[in-house]
């Protein structure tokens, strides 16, 4: 038996390979975000156009047209191609490379911020909770008594 779902827009029950839906020829893969990743067998460069061309249910010769013909209006078709790259991950569930770009990023601030040679060498608010003592008042403070008046 076949892998089915139901079509975003009529409901019917449909193959989960499809591209249209057989009942109201709607384009279904589009919105289907499983079907935008880069490792097809078709790739050339980085598999960005065979990406597009697979979840748009587009020929991929028309893709790699359209990303030359977009090339000569404001040098379109290489920012597009550039951006998609970025955002579409490889594999389908994979980690697009923009995210562990950020990522990465993000640890390196973190470790040479946490870690810095001269500074307060109290780390970040993470390590201080990872530590056990977020709540702790720092040693160079003195508790304010009140007034009674």
């Amino acid at each position: 038996m076949e892998d089915v779902r139901s079509c975003p827009y009529c409901a019917e029950e449909i193959r989960a390979a499809a591209t249209r839906c057989r009942y109201c020829r709607s384009r279904v893969t589009a919105l289907d975000l499983e079907r935008w990743y880069r490792d097809h067998p078709e790739r050339r460069v980085a598999g960005v156009a065979s990406a597009v061309a697979r979840a748009l249910a587009l020929p991929v010769g028309a893709t790699r047209l359209g990303f030359i013909v977009l090339t000569f209006v404001h040098l379109l078709g290489p920012l597009l191609y550039g951006a998609l790259w970025l955002l579409i991950p490889f594999t389908p569930g994979g980690e697009a490379p923009l995210t562990r770009a950020l990522a990465l990023a993000r640890d390196l601030l973190d470790h040479l911020i946490g870690h810095r040679p001269g500074g307060t060498g109290r780390g970040t608010e993470r390590d201080r909770r990872e530590d056990g003592n977020a709540g702790a008042t720092p040693t160079n403070t003195f508790p304010v008594e009140r007034l009674s008046s």
